[in-house]
């Protein structure tokens, strides 16, 4: 039995005790005293398809008997050629050249690097600056911490962030940064992003890095229609390529394959992770606009960019096998269904006055929390706060929920992600809406008695 002079791992939060993680089942997680735990989020809306099938560890085993790794500089393999393509099946329009990579942070910086070389590839080297937006998470490496635009996870590393990262504004209707009504409003989130464009000097802009649908930054946050279309426009008429950051949204998690899908807008680039492999291995991607992959082969011939475990053959293999799954089983159906289903069976909490908004596509929710319904005033900035209250409450009582914060200025403001297997069923529903309302209910106690 390991004891506490043989503990050596540095855990994310070094004053918190965990427990240990045993196995997993469907949209059960239980840890090694026994105790099951509801995963209502998926871990960090990671896993679709559900934890525990073996036909993705039988075909990662498979592979790894094979070949573990063959290096991307030397090798393609066959589980990497028909993930490409089976994904290309899934991509908006043309964007259906696949880059893989291992995570989420690394998409994001591929697609940050691939823009500014599509851009000197076009003859137009000043074009250097990636424009992004307030209130976002694009991940935790430097270049992908600069896009973002969460205050709590940038503050700490300021100093070190690279330049060249403009942020405008967030599409947020319930808490409009410009105190505008939709429709009413004319977009004018959308013509920031424009605004800002020429402010800056088109000619130094590469490109716009934003969320279809903000996640953790905002806790499931949609723009309103028309938004992502008139970005599109806006992007095409300056010569700025448009990035959709999907890591969080692709494949079937909003309901359908890309959340891009929701709009009819193709993006340039698309970086996508977590559902790519369902958690079964570490891998991401980015899709590419075939003219852009055109380009570079007929100019540079190379994206000057890789990791050492871009294009990792299990992790392949994985990929496949859950793509599989997803597609046999009619999974992103499935997901836009049971995210109906959620959402209206969530609507019982609007009876706890701390709740504001209940908000998300397909199986991507968010709940944000408020000390005031009228106002809109966030709760007090206790220690701990709201939402880490709720969410610590939840976990004893079995549920897994991911927490959110900052939604109002950077600092004040909280929310809760969901974002369960799209297995889910509606008694399970049913039981993770019951253990959330008396959740809320003890919480709102504590706080607002």
């Amino acid at each position: 039995m390991r004891t506490a002079a043989d503990d050596r791992l540095f855990r994310r939060n070094l004053k918190k005790a965990y427990p240990t993680i045993d196995r997993g089942e469907g949209i059960y997680l239980w840890d090694t005293d026994g105790r099951r735990y509801i995963d209502a989020a998926g871990g960090a809306l990671v896993v679709s398809i559900g934890h525990g099938v073996a036909e993705v560890a039988d075909a990662v085993a498979a592979q790894t008997r094979r070949v573990a790794f063959a290096h991307g500089s030397q090798f393609t393999s066959e589980p990497a050629e028909e993930l490409a393509a089976r994904i290309a099946a899934h991509t908006p329009g043309d964007a259906n050249r696949v880059y893989f990579v291992s995570g989420g942070s690394e998409a994001t910086e591929a697609a940050i690097k691939l823009a500014r070389q599509v851009q000197v590839a076009r003859g137009q080297p000043g074009r250097h600056k990636v424009i992004s937006r307030w209130f976002s998470y694009h991940g935790a490496t430097l270049g992908a911490l600069a896009a973002s635009g969460l205050h709590a996870r940038r503050e700490l590393y300021e100093p070190l962030l690279p330049a060249g990262f403009p942020h405008i504004g967030p599409s947020y209707c319930y808490r409009c940064p410009w105190d505008k009504t939709y429709p009413d409003c004319g977009l004018h989130c959308a013509a920031e992003l424009e605004r800002t464009i020429l402010a800056e000097g088109a000619e130094t802009v590469a490109a716009f890095i934003a969320e279809p649908v903000v996640g953790a930054a905002l806790g499931a946050v949609a723009p309103p229609d028309g938004y992502w279309q008139q970005v599109r426009e806006i992007c095409d008429r300056h010569g700025v390529l448009l990035i959709a950051d999907e890591v969080m949204t692709c494949m079937g998690r909003t309901g359908r394959d890309f959340a891009v899908d929701h709009w009819g807008v193709v993006p340039d680039i698309i970086a996508m992770a977590k559902g790519l492999s369902s958690g079964y291995a570490p891998l991401g991607a980015i899709a590419v606009r075939e003219q852009w992959h055109e380009l570079l082969r007929g100019g540079p011939g190379a994206f000057l960019h890789g990791h050492t475990y871009g294009m990792h053959v299990p992790a392949m293999a994985a990929g496949l096998a859950v793509l599989d799954i997803i597609e046999r089983d009619g999974l992103i159906e499935r997901a836009r269904h049971m995210g109906d289903v959620f959402r209206e069976r969530l609507q019982v909490l609007r009876r706890h006055a701390c709740v504001g908004d209940i908000r998300g596509l397909g199986l991507m929710l968010g709940i944000e929390f408020v000390a005031d319904r009228d106002t809109r005033a966030p709760p007090p900035a206790a220690t701990p706060r709201f939402h880490a209250r709720l969410v610590e409450r939840c976990f004893a009582e079995g549920l897994i929920v991911y927490p959110g914060a900052g939604s109002v200025d950077g600092s004040a403001g909280d929310h809760i992600l969901l974002g369960p297997p799209f297995i889910i069923t509606e008694a399970q529903v049913a039981e993770i809406a019951d253990i959330l309302d008396g959740c809320i209910e003890a919480t709102a106690g504590e706080f607002f008695s």
